[in-house]
């Protein structure tokens, strides 16, 4: 199988993943091809659709690479679709910031920068698949330990983490960073659609999610 044969199949794998597909399962699928040369193969593909006139291009999202459409047929492509914009409020993007930024943390942490209780918008946050439980933290009464998934990375199209912008590119972060973070929390074209449940995957813990307290703030949620 030459390069341009591997490149075809490459595309329908990506093609008929329903999320981003990783490095490694691409790899597994092929079978005797060696990284390296997968990566480079990846990067022209890439370039090939960053340089064609095309409605859609290949990209490396959430630590795996995805077709999507261009930003600047995000117009036509809502009129067709008709989807319900993803709706975030201040405090669940307040929230979803610090989370992105100061992970893994508590609930208690995410209150102290806050200065509200936050349990009604972490359970909206990890109901909308944007956050997930990493665990409990090894100290009396075991809270639960917080970070952001692989749907948040999907939505705002991120390829990982380091991809956020660092605290150092952002001037005057003053006693309330979530207030400089939140510019940076826009949704992609891609990403300003009505999220689907069925296409995000279950992480491990996720069933304790049940054992927060309920909010005591009831406005403040998402």
């Amino acid at each position: 199988m030459d390069d341009t044969q591997r490149k075809a199949l490459i595309e329908a794998l990506i093609f008929v993943s329903e999320n981003p597909l990783g490095l490694d399962r691409i790899k597994e699928a092929l079978g005797g091809v060696h990284k390296k040369d997968l990566q480079r193969l990846l990067a022209e593909l890439m370039d090939d659709y960053n340089r064609a006139p095309r409605g859609f291009t290949l990209v490396e999202v959430a630590e795996g690479f995805q077709f999507r459409t261009r930003p600047e047929y995000a117009e036509w492509i809502k009129k067709l679709k008709k989807a319900k914009p993803l709706a975030l409020s201040q405090p669940g993007l307040e929230t979803l910031a610090i989370i992105a930024y100061k992970q893994p943390l508590v609930r208690g942490e995410v209150e102290k920068i806050r200065g509200v209780d936050s349990g009604g918008v972490l359970r909206t946050l990890l109901e909308r698949k944007l956050i997930r439980i990493l665990g409990k933290k090894d100290v009396p009464g075991k809270p639960l330990v917080y970070g952001t998934s692989k749907q948040f990375l999907e939505m705002f199209g991120l390829k990982d983490l380091s991809s956020l912008p660092t605290l150092k590119d952002m001037e005057g972060l003053g006693s309330s960073p979530a207030e400089e973070l939140l510019p940076f929390m826009t949704p992609t074209a891609d990403g300003a659609e009505e999220i689907d449940s069925r296409k995000t995957e279950i992480f491990p813990g996720q069933e304790a999610e049940d054992h927060e307290p309920p909010a005591k703030n009831t406005e403040d949620s998402i």
